[in-house]
């Protein structure tokens, strides 16, 4: 049944040609949310005209709710940053889905663009099941479990989505190991440890800030039980510029799925030295699909949102010098990197 369902898509696809459709254009739709996760927004190769849509601050080029048509039969899962929205990666999604992949953008519980509440290693506990979870709804949906085989998935993850595809490449990780770099690197990785709530000035007050700091992060994170995360169906996955500094190197030596990371030298949210650098440095079977030199914390995200200001945009606006149309190549190197490790 298998192969019938193969030639299937394949026909499919050939009678597309056939008919002058040579380039399908984006769908976009949302699984419901339920009641242990938020709603799942999907894009998708799609015969229906796209249009201008709003969405957020961004106005995407869409066909909404479009009809669905056979890709590659492959599903590729993103896990977005902290506070993120399935919007600052739709144009990683449109060179997935002429690629020919499916992409299905979980948002993450009390960690996302509507509710900000609980960020860090909370979040990062239950982010890889909800993956799962989406891998499961997208292989109950009518419209697209049709068309797509699930014993291959890809992920990718920016930031926290990166420790999310990090977790699912095998890693392991503790609240307390979190904990132990704070203390130890609290004033070179300042925004890892403690986000947007504030920032280091200079100033008189930045002693306190980091002894306050400390205090909230060993009382809420002096947990040494190691998280593991593992889901079968995952065969690639790409990190982009991810908190790593709470990961066991160790366990990230040999991956359990082939693993591209994506580097911005300009970070200054997560310092590149204490994350994405030790990484590259202890995993032997590793690639580094794109490193942007001029690059800061927000590279990845395309579009890019507009109007940021305070320490958030000084954290995700490009630094000087940075040039964003570097960013589509890296969107069709990573659409790459899924092509090799997800063909049917």
């Amino acid at each position: 049944m298998a192969t019938f369902r193969w030639v299937g898509l394949a026909l499919a696809a050939a009678l597309m040609l056939l008919c002058g459709v040579a380039r399908a254009s984006m769908g976009l739709s949302e699984l419901p949310a339920t009641a242990e996760d938020g709603p799942v927004t999907v894009y998708y190769p799609s015969s229906d005209a796209s249009q201008p849509v709003p969405r957020g601050r961004f106005v995407l080029d869409v066909a909404p709710d479009g009809r669905v048509v056979p890709g590659n039969g492959r599903l590729v899962v993103i896990s977005h940053g902290s506070g993120g929205s399935p919007w600052v990666h739709a144009d990683l999604a449109r060179d997935l889905v002429e690629a020919g992949f499916i992409v299905a953008m979980p948002q993450h519980r009390a960690d996302n663009y509507r509710d900000g509440s609980d960020p860090g290693p909370d979040s990062w506990t239950i982010r890889p099941a909800e993956v799962s979870r989406a891998i499961d709804a997208m292989g109950r949906d009518p419209r697209f479990a049709p068309l797509l085989h699930l014993d291959k998935v890809g992920v990718f993850g920016m930031s926290a989505g990166g420790h999310t595809v990090l977790s699912l490449a095998g890693g392991r990780w503790s609240p307390a190991r979190f904990m132990r770099h704070c203390e130890q690197h609290i004033t070179e990785d300042f925004q890892s440890c403690v986000g947007t709530i504030t920032s280091l000035t200079g100033g008189p007050l930045d002693g306190l800030k980091k002894w306050l700091a400390l205090q909230v992060i060993r009382h809420r994170f002096d947990d040494d039980t190691q998280r593991v995360a593992a889901d079968p169906r995952i065969a690639a996955a790409v990190a982009g510029v991810p908190a790593a500094a709470d990961f066991d190197m160790s366990s990230l030596a040999t991956p359990t799925v082939p693993l591209g990371l994506v580097t911005a030298e300009q970070d200054r949210w997560l310092t590149p030295r204490f994350h994405a650098d030790l990484v590259l440095a202890a995993c032997k079977t590793c690639v580094r699909i794109a490193d942007l030199p001029t690059g800061g914390h927000g590279a990845l995200l395309s579009p890019h949102p507009p109007g940021l200001n305070g320490l958030l945009g000084d954290l995700l606006n490009d630094p000087p010098g940075f040039d964003r149309a570097e960013v589509p190549e890296v969107n069709r190197k990573i659409a790459a990197f899924f092509e090799r490790y997800l063909e049917p």
